[in-house]
């Protein structure tokens, strides 16, 4: 614990003279769409700030490649700097105050190395695109840089026209900079070069949760798997909350859950992050930022911010882990596109919890675990921000269904032999007699058992 608010700590005090609450006036607000087009493994699809918590005092939501390199007066040292200033000084002294400040916990990159490790950013080497720009993997061997152990990374290029900004790319760096914890990706280091705006990652081996869930062709998560992401990412919600000033994530989503190579989650992304207060004190904004569908609904009516909000947010993600649908369809019929609002009368009954369960397990999940992740899930998407629970009561409520072996298709309350689509049904005129079979498809079953929504 000590460590941890030795982290805040640092945080907090970046954070209060590095990034001041000024207003915003040329941008304009603009919520991201979950269906917009994701980072592998990284994503970052909004473009705009609010007037009172992010950095404030510009002219423009996106400064011209020209600004980029003013330096506009003589710059204070990092800790005493003014977000404003910095993002408008020269990329030499941005570089000088970042490496005051964070010393050998991040490296300072040349731009002529990441070209190097990424092949001259080549298509093969393409992670994805989304409103940052591009990202691209690249390997560095123990002759890169004194320090740095062999590995891949993954290096995030800002397109500097595009819709993010050097704001978001400096909050990377002040939150990541500082804050570890094993469920949050780990920022290596950083580019600022003239105009150009890098930022180096661990390589998240297994890519976003987004990827797995809704992508046709990967394989599906198993409920033991899908169990340890959702306990993994709480973890990593903990950790920012669990301070007197926590950190407020604001963008929880399944895209911003990426996966190493053994599953284990961890949250990045932090271009939206924000200290926040606690308790019944709450941050008022007139700019909501987030992503459709996982926003909390006094954040989106009000503009009120706490670390509730998350915590709604990661009940979305529960809902999309339980049942393999996004948080936001605009694809499906018009009373389905919310999942929240589809999902909800369903949430309260067993019996009515499997016709939402995702088919793609296959009746291969525990079923008093389901029940029990559904009700936990209810409790955070609660219009109530008092009602929904803290991040320490959802990872002891989750980490007590990992042992749970009671599968639905054992259990009589999932149809048998999932490999098969189809079971025969024989009419009242005797079974096996020619032409009155009936073949029904699980779906159709799981259908008629379930009562439609309202």
């Amino acid at each position: 614990m000590r460590e941890t608010n030795h982290y805040f700590n640092r945080i907090s005090h970046t954070y209060n003279t590095y990034i001041l609450p000024q207003p915003l006036h040329l941008c304009h607000p603009k919520m991201k769409d979950s269906n917009s087009k994701p980072w592998m493994p990284f994503t970052a699809n909004c473009c705009t700030v609010e007037d009172h918590t992010v950095f404030g005092n510009f002219s423009r939501c996106r400064p011209s490649r020209s600004e980029f390199s003013k330096n506009i007066a003589p710059m204070p040292s990092f800790r005493r700097l003014s977000f404003s200033d910095l993002s408008r000084s020269s990329s030499a002294r941005i570089n000088e105050d970042l490496a005051q400040s964070f010393g050998p916990d991040l490296f300072d990159f040349q731009l002529s190395e990441l070209r190097a490790i990424t092949q001259n950013f080549s298509s093969n080497f393409l992670l994805g695109e989304g409103g940052f720009g591009t990202v691209h993997k690249g390997y560095v061997d123990d002759n890169f840089r004194p320090g740095l152990k062999a590995q891949a990374v993954a290096v995030k290029l800002l397109d500097i026209e595009g819709l993010q900004g050097h704001r978001e790319w400096l909050a990377e760096v002040i939150f990541l900079g500082q804050l570890r914890h094993p469920n949050l990706v780990k920022l290596i280091g950083y580019c600022c070069e003239d105009e150009e705006r890098l930022l180096v990652y661990e390589f998240m081996a297994r890519g976003s949760l987004e990827n797995h869930l809704f992508k046709r062709l990967s394989v599906s998560l198993p409920w033991g798997t899908r169990l340890k992401i959702a306990i993994g990412a709480a973890k990593g919600l903990a950790f920012l909350h669990g301070a007197e000033k926590p950190v407020i994530y604001r963008d929880f989503k399944t895209s911003n859950i990426l996966l190493d190579s053994d599953f284990n989650a961890k949250l990045s992304d932090f271009g939206l992050a924000k200290m926040g207060p606690e308790g019944s004190n709450t941050h008022v904004t007139t700019r909501v930022m987030g992503t459709y569908g996982y926003a909390a609904p006094e954040y989106v009516s009000t503009g009120h911010l706490t670390t509730k909000s998350d915590i709604y947010s990661f009940g979305v993600v529960l809902l999309e882990l339980l049942t393999g649908r996004r948080a936001m369809d605009k694809t499906r019929p018009k009373t389905e596109q919310s999942l929240v609002d589809w999902a909800k009368p369903y949430l309260t009954s067993s019996r009515r919890l499997r016709c939402v369960i995702d088919p793609r397990l296959s009746g291969q999940y525990s079923v008093k675990g389901a029940k029990e992740m559904a009700h936990l899930a209810l409790q955070c998407v609660s219009m109530n921000p008092r009602d929904r629970p803290k991040m320490p009561v959802i990872i002891e409520t989750l980490e007590s269904l990992q042992n749970l072996r009671d599968m639905a298709v054992t259990c009589g309350q999932w149809p048998a032999s999932p490999k098969s689509h189809k079971i025969a049904v024989c009419n009242a005129r005797g079974k096996g007699e020619k032409g009155h079979g009936i073949f029904l498809t699980r779906s159709a079953i799981l259908a008629s058992a379930c009562p439609k929504t309202k």
